[in-house]
């Protein structure tokens, strides 16, 4: 084969997108979006270099938003999955409706909404769920975690039941304002979600 038509072969394969590597899109708020961390070190962008090193070639892209609500996450998605062309979606939102009292139905149909949206799409689908303070008290704090587990099981999709597990309770892993993860605990995180994660992924 010539080297001219192997370039064109090239050439159509990049057009068609069968060249380019499958896109996860991580869509959360500031547990994901390295809020006060220096660029590279948020979960994100380890979850990237762990792909590279265990042999996936998977792009990821972060378009995780601080002070992010599931309310907002909603209406941005469209255009993020029109913009990406994601083929898995990490959805990672409802710890500013949980921090604001936001009701938790609400939550479970906005969450459950993007959900549909992006099956629909055919792009496969991992939650990621949250704990709250016992700020608004004991019922509020169980109706809020339980939407997690009740959409993972209605809608058929995999959960990482907590994203802060084996730490949460570890107050040297957080930020001094005592809710976000410092960089030595985006090592956890990506442990947590990689578990759920890679059993999804295909090389």
């Amino acid at each position: 084969m010539s080297l001219r038509s192997m370039a064109l072969i090239l050439l159509i394969s990049i057009w068609t997108g069968t060249a380019s590597a499958a896109t996860i899109l991580v869509w959360g708020d500031s547990l994901s979006a390295g809020y006060r961390l220096r660029p590279g070190e948020d979960w994100p962008t380890l979850l990237q270099t762990r792909l590279r090193t265990e042999g996936f070639q998977h792009t990821v892209v972060n378009a995780s938003v601080s002070g992010e609500t599931t309310s907002g996450g909603r209406s941005r998605l469209p255009a993020a999955l029109a913009q990406h062309r994601p083929a898995l979606l990490i959805l990672q939102l409802g710890a500013n409706d949980g921090l604001r009292g936001l009701r938790p139905q609400m939550m479970a149909d906005n969450l459950k909404a993007m959900i549909e949206t992006a099956k629909t799409n055919g792009i496969e689908v991992l939650l990621v769920g949250i704990r709250i303070p016992p700020n608004y008290g004991p019922t509020y704090t169980r109706r809020f975690e339980q939407v997690y587990a009740d959409l993972a099981q209605g809608s058929g999709v995999p959960l990482v039941p907590f994203l802060l597990d084996g730490f949460a309770d570890q107050r040297e892993r957080f930020l001094d304002d005592g809710i976000h993860p410092d960089a030595a605990a985006q090592p956890l995180i990506l442990d947590t979600v990689w578990r759920h994660l890679e059993p999804l992924l295909s090389k």
